[in-house]
Parts: structure tokens; sequence; C-alpha cells
């Protein structure tokens, strides 16, 4: 029976590379560049980085650069602000803009 040998992805070297580089700057562009140097993917770079400990995920946005708020959320704030602990299971059937515009409005009085 012969044995198999696995060739590491990333020598010692490469992993103190990828883990000074980007805990230096830690952003999107930094992993990009750092595929684009070790002839990686960027998925695979980012999985070498959460591997080690070091990734930290970028927050989501929307196209305007807002950040993303979950319908359940606007509910939410939204019974806060009424000052009520009532659910309101039906209202997160609202549409999302609905329930910004009725959170804007109860924020306003």
């Amino acid at each position: 029976m012969t044995t198999v040998t696995r060739t590491p992805n990333y020598t010692d070297e490469m992993v103190t590379t990828l883990v000074d580089t980007y805990t230096n700057n830690p952003t999107k562009d930094t992993v990009v560049n750092l595929a684009r140097e070790f002839n990686k993917s960027t998925r695979s770079v980012v999985a070498k980085l959460v591997r080690e400990g070091v990734y930290v995920a970028q927050p989501r946005v929307t196209k305007t650069g807002a950040p993303v708020i979950r319908k359940s959320e606007l509910v939410a704030q939204l019974l806060g602000e009424l000052g009520t602990s009532e659910p309101l299971i039906t209202l997160e059937k609202a549409s999302k803009a609905d329930l910004e515009t009725l959170l804007a409005l109860v924020q306003a009085r």
C-alpha cells in the first residue's frame, strides 16, 4: 500500500503574510490583492483567514449603502416606540417600505 502525502495549499510563510497583511488592513481590497499575489481565489484566501481566526465579515448593506434591516427588526423597533410588547405578528407581513414609513411617523410624533 502506498502512502499519499498532501501538499498544503499555503506554506507557513504564506499564512504569516496573509494574516499580517489582513490584520493591518482588514478590507475586501486586501483580500483581493492577497489572492492575486498568491494566485489563489478570493474564497480560498477568505477561508484561510477564517481558519486562522482573523477574518472579519463585511457588514451587509443595501444598494444605497444603508445597513440591511430585517422586517422583524422594524416591527420590534415600532413596538418599542409604541411602548407595547404585544406581539403583532401580522404586522411583519406588511411591506418593508410601509413599515419604514410607519416607524418614521411614530418616531416623529
